[in-house]
């Protein structure tokens, strides 16, 4: 009975886009080998077609169980998350000026990573849970102590990325819950008052971020080069792109973090405004279904485990490609589905696995209602 109604229900429109964004990603990582070994080395695309199978092992095995089992896991799942945030202070792989991986011998762990996913699923309990009591300023704190402890830890890796993504899940799975919104204008309020401090304790690498994305061309060789040589490798694409074996930012290796942070970029230079609409449109549509899903979500536990999905993704989405275009700071923020990497690749599609058991467990979804 199962199996039949797995299939029955089964959400194909989740499914297809999901598994169609991560195939770009990797032609587009392919693509970024067309170049001589003597400029840069190669991306062995192999890694991420086998980080792609086990993702849809996972995606497959979510789907298939009822999402509300993680409803009663919040706490072991939790402590887990901690844990492993932990252990990167002392075994984790320093890398760029940050400590954020685990090396495993054949796979780097970025528990970063895993937190997002996690955090959603403690806050869809929390909020389902709490729903009638939110007005209660106390179970306001109990939520923010649940983000803060995760928060910190990702802060010290440093990953300022990461620890923005973890504060927006929680601020619009707060937004959608029963909680009054002044206690949310209050926070904003506190938070733009702290900005100076908070300013004051970033990385030096972090405040020149900052710096040039508000003055992006004040020094094109140094800090602004990434943003710099990504606006013009969106640009060269035009209309139609130069071409998968072509493109001077991305061949000559002018263009730098091709396979993760700038991919779109790539994929703009090669594919042009087409292929860059393209994928956007695929994203759009993704997201909408996500939408339609947790709309129609039979229960709050539901209805929360979506809305923090689809704000994870579309966070993602538009700092990720936003940076590319220089209209956003230059951060650390994989483009899901897209982006070089194995725990990127499975939170992305574990994500969508946990959407679809949500679509397989409502009896009525319809795309366009």
């Amino acid at each position: 009975m199962l199996k039949s109604r797995f299939w029955k229900n089964f959400d194909w429109w989740l499914f297809a886009g999901s598994l169609l964004l991560s195939l770009i990603g990797i032609l587009v990582i392919f693509s970024t080998n067309f170049k001589a070994a003597s400029i840069a080395p190669a991306i062995d695309v192999r890694n991420q077609i086998i980080f792609l199978i086990v993702a849809l092992v996972g995606f497959f095995i979510l789907a298939w169980l009822d999402y509300r089992v993680w409803s009663k896991l919040t706490r072991p799942l939790y402590i887990i998350m901690l844990g492993l945030l932990l252990l990167v202070e002392f075994l984790g792989k320093t890398a760029l000026g940050a400590t954020r991986w685990i090396n495993l011998g054949f796979f780097q762990f970025q528990p970063s990573e895993l937190a997002k996913i996690v955090l959603i699923i403690v806050f869809a309990k929390f909020f389902s849970d709490h729903y009638d009591r939110l007005n209660d300023p106390r179970q306001v704190l109990l939520s923010l102590a649940y983000l803060l402890l995760p928060l910190g830890l990702v802060l010290a890796q440093p990953d300022l990325g990461t620890g923005l993504v973890l504060v927006v899940i929680w601020f619009t799975m707060a937004a959608t819950s029963s909680m009054p919104k002044r206690y949310l204008v209050a926070l904003v309020a506190v938070s733009v008052l702290l900005l100076p401090v908070g300013v004051h304790f970033l990385k030096p690498y972090q405040r020149s971020r900052l710096e040039t994305f508000l003055r992006p061309t004040a020094n094109p060789l140094g800090t602004g080069y990434n943003v710099v040589q990504s606006t013009i490798a969106v640009g060269s694409g035009q209309l139609l792109g130069r071409g998968l074996a072509a493109g001077t930012q991305s061949q000559l290796n002018f263009l730098p973090s091709q396979h993760t942070d700038f991919i779109f970029a790539v994929l703009a230079e090669k594919l042009g405004f087409v292929g860059g609409l393209i994928l956007l449109l695929l994203f759009a549509a993704l997201l909408g279904r996500a939408l339609v899903v947790t709309y129609f979500a039979q229960d709050r536990f539901g209805f929360f485990l979506g809305v923090g999905i689809v704000a994870m993704l579309i966070f993602h989405i538009v700092i990720n490609v936003g940076m590319n275009m220089g209209i956003m700071p230059v951060t650390g923020i994989p483009l899901p589905f897209v982006s070089y990497g194995g725990t990127s690749l499975l939170v992305s599609l574990a994500a969508i696995g946990l959407l679809e058991s949500i679509a397989i467990r409502h009896r009525k979804i319809q795309f366009g209602v």
